[in-house]
């Protein structure tokens, strides 16, 4: 089927709807899903199709997937969009597939963005895939394992779908611009750039090359044109999804992997995309103190000082110093002692009884507390040598020899724990013992 690109009764569909393939043969990508040899494709070509749920970034093939598998086992195809559709609507689609099982023909219903139904709206198709009234096919952005019922992912077998290269992306311009008439003059160098800032979506570049091609208005559409249509595009960044996370992860772990380039290469990857800086900031504190901690305290702050550059000046100047925080980050010696120890105190509180203080440890602002004896034999440390009341134990009895910290041998870290190891080496030839051998628990 060709297209006129500027013809009038073409002006209300964009040119990514007008040019769907018709086959799976002129399907583009997702072999790993639908190639040759794919458990689906053997399903196909037996006559089979059963309940899917199609789980990739948007402009992937997902919705056009799913009418190809309907056409390819000659079953009608019912489309809903969990964004738009309602109990009604859900309930005229069953009647719909009903009728089309009453005279002999199967249904594929496709749900886009299925993840946008909440749990009665997804239990709701349960009683008609079990009885085969339609085929379900779904379709999402966000990791089915969070977003979907484990009812409904157990009837149904979840695909992966990826991001387009670069390289399939040129393959459906080419193929786009054989099907206009007239065919299209677009540079080798338009067609790179476009496929490039595409960033992995078929849809969007499609979408671009249609207004590229309005642009140059029956001339050549050339690499400058498509830089005056870019502008300044922002890539795909799914705030909130699986793409956000992902690169989050990616910073995180090239931190704690002491990868600077790495480290800032994620970082301006999630700029670029629009990530919001001051998230960025939060996260890099967290940062300092989970992956750096004690063996180099000046870290925090400065990731603190650059989270209040970016509050203070905004960007470019606190996007610059977020790049000086995540660097330093990288570089600086590793230690997660004290996140670790904090994970196990918080284990054991929780695990635990609410142990009382100890009468030592608490204050006697009144007459009748000190008649209690609280804060009797109490030793004010200041009073003792090197400032160390030697033999001295703050914790209750039940808990007196916890020893959750364990400096690591890196950096700061390293003269603490000598520093520990000095002072508990102090208290077990102190004469003054808090809590004797034996008492506790």
């Amino acid at each position: 089927m060709n297209s006129d690109l500027f013809a009038a009764d073409s002006a209300y569909e964009p040119l990514a709807a007008r040019l769907r393939p018709q086959t799976l043969d002129d399907y583009i990508g997702q072999e790993q899903v639908i190639g040759p040899g794919t458990p689906l494709r053997r399903s196909l070509e037996a006559g089979h199709l059963h309940s899917l749920i199609f789980w990739g970034p948007p402009g992937v093939g997902k919705t056009t997937l799913a009418r190809l598998l309907a056409n390819y086992v000659d079953a009608a195809f019912i489309t809903l969009s969990a964004v738009l559709a309602g109990v009604k609507e859900i309930r005229e689609a069953v009647v719909k597939a009903q009728q089309y099982r009453a005279h002999g023909r199967k249904t594929v219903l496709f749900i886009d963005e299925v993840h946008r139904f909440n749990k009665s709206q997804q239990d709701a198709f349960l009683p008609y895939v079990e009885d085969g009234t339609f085929i379900f096919v779904g379709a999402t952005t966000e990791n089915p394992s969070f977003e979907l019922n484990n009812a409904l992912l157990s009837r149904a077998q979840v695909l992966v779908l990826k991001r387009l290269e670069a390289e399939q992306l040129l393959q459906l311009l080419q193929r786009a611009l054989q099907r206009l008439e007239p065919v299209p003059e677009v540079t080798p160098e338009a067609l790179q750039l476009l496929a490039v800032a595409a960033d992995g979506d078929g849809r969007r570049v499609l979408n671009m090359l249609e207004l590229g091609l309005q642009l140059a208005n029956h001339a050549p559409l050339t690499e400058p044109i498509v830089k005056e249509l870019l502008g300044n595009h922002a890539r795909r960044f799914d705030k909130g999804g699986d793409v956000f996370y992902d690169q989050i992860s990616a910073l995180h772990k090239s931190v704690r992997g002491s990868d600077p380039d790495a480290a800032l290469y994620w970082l301006v990857r999630m700029l670029d995309g629009g990530c919001d800086p001051l998230y960025v900031a939060r996260r890099v504190v967290r940062m300092a103190s989970e992956d750096i901690g004690n063996a180099d305290p000046r870290a925090l702050s400065i990731c603190t000082a650059a989270w209040d550059v970016q509050e203070r000046l905004g960007s470019p100047e606190g996007e610059l110093a977020l790049a000086q925080a995540v660097v330093y980050l990288a570089c600086a010696p590793k230690s997660n002692a004290v996140y670790s120890a904090y994970k196990q105190m918080r284990a054991l509180v929780a695990s635990g009884p609410s142990y009382e203080v100890p009468v030592h440890l608490r204050n006697a602002p009144t007459k009748l507390m000190k008649s209690l004896d609280y804060g009797a034999e109490y030793r004010y440390a200041h009073d003792e040598p090197d400032a160390y009341a030697a033999g001295e134990n703050y914790f209750p009895p039940e808990l007196k020899d916890t020893r959750l910290y364990q400096p690591v041998p890196r950096g700061l870290e390293s003269k603490i724990a000598e520093k520990l190891a000095w002072l508990r080496q102090l208290d077990q030839q102190s004469p003054q013992q808090r809590y004797p051998a034996g008492d506790g628990s």
